[in-house]
């Protein structure tokens, strides 16, 4: 898209008159929807549905990412001009209809009514189009969104992108804590943990629940080819969520997280993978846990753009 589009487009999230296409709107200005889509609640016709989760009361330490929406949309602003890198000439932008639908709104002094709330958020976008990305938003609101998709797709596999195994054990239901998003997903039986893999692991966790793990260090010492080999062995063809917590990558990488533990993978790493995994059936997806007020100079939101970017490329990759 020629730069010279800056001095004729402005607010193109509010001003776009199709839902497709590159965007030569200046990257420091206008209003900031994800990749500059159109913002928009009605779905007709819509291939992809962008949406937000501004949430970060389930956390255990650093808060922060109920802002991780609104820096991840700004960050994006730097990626509409182009097609994604490495995707051989697919460009989903001018391929496809994708809108942004805006944050989920809910009350944030009741916090018991979060996760129903968002379930139903997620409903209402699964009813009018196959799949969404999410920007969260702390690591617990995978588990309400995961009842939303295994509603429409049964129990699916998850490739979950992560320094913490989240399966921290925990029968009471009634908890919101995103260290055990996964293992309620589990217990509930929204996911088929023999289809599901983790990737980036460098924390212990005493019991997997059948998950399988590809830690940080196998993927440093096996290498890009190996880890997701094994990892397309393990979820198959059927209908698999991916869900990226930020802190899989390295703090050097990504500083702007509420729980980051050093030895992680770094942003090439992470860009290989989600790129190498086109071909599996990944019907939706989520990128958490980018917490700005830790991050000064927004490094973090970067990587959170890129991540998304590539969820939707993943998503689209099957019905190009």
């Amino acid at each position: 898209m020629a730069l010279q589009d800056a001095k004729s487009k402005v607010d193109e999230a509010f001003t776009a008159r199709s839902s497709r296409g590159l965007v030569g709107e200046n990257a420091f200005g206008g209003a900031t929807s994800f990749l500059r889509r159109r913002y928009t609640k009605d779905l007709a016709g819509a291939d992809l549905a962008i949406t937000g989760v501004p949430f970060d009361q389930a956390v255990t330490n650093r808060p922060g990412t109920r802002l991780g929406p609104r820096a991840i949309r700004e960050a994006s602003t730097l990626q509409p001009y182009d097609p994604p890198f490495g995707w051989d000439g697919f460009d989903p932008l001018s391929s496809f209809d994708i809108v942004d639908y805006g944050d989920l709104a809910f009350d944030y002094a009741m916090v018991s009514e979060f996760p129903s709330a968002l379930t139903a958020h997620m409903e209402t976008i699964l009813s009018s189009v196959p799949g969404a990305v999410t920007l969260g938003g702390d690591h617990y609101i995978t588990f309400p969104i995961l009842k939303a998709y295994a509603a429409k797709y049964g129990p699916l596999g998850v490739i979950q992108f992560d320094a913490h195994s989240d399966l921290w054990p925990d029968d009471d239901f009634s908890r919101i804590d995103h260290g055990t998003m996964m293992y309620k997903a589990v217990k509930s039986g929204l996911v088929d943990p023999a289809r599901s893999v983790q990737i980036g692991i460098r924390t212990e966790t005493e019991d997997y629940c059948g998950v399988n793990v590809i830690s940080a260090r196998e993927v440093h010492e096996r290498g890009i080819a190996g880890a997701v080999a094994k990892a397309k062995e393990i979820v198959g063809q059927g209908p698999t969520y991916l869900s990226f917590d930020i802190d899989a990558l390295d703090p050097a990488f990504a500083p702007g997280t509420g729980t980051p533990v050093w030895g992680g993978l770094a942003s090439w790493q992470a860009a290989a993978i989600l790129r190498d995994l086109a071909g599996t059936n990944i019907v939706g997806g989520d990128i958490v846990e980018v917490s700005p007020p830790f991050d000064a100079g927004g490094a973090t939101a970067v990587a959170g753009a890129h991540v998304a970017m590539e969820i939707l490329c993943l998503i689209l990759w099957t019905r190009r």
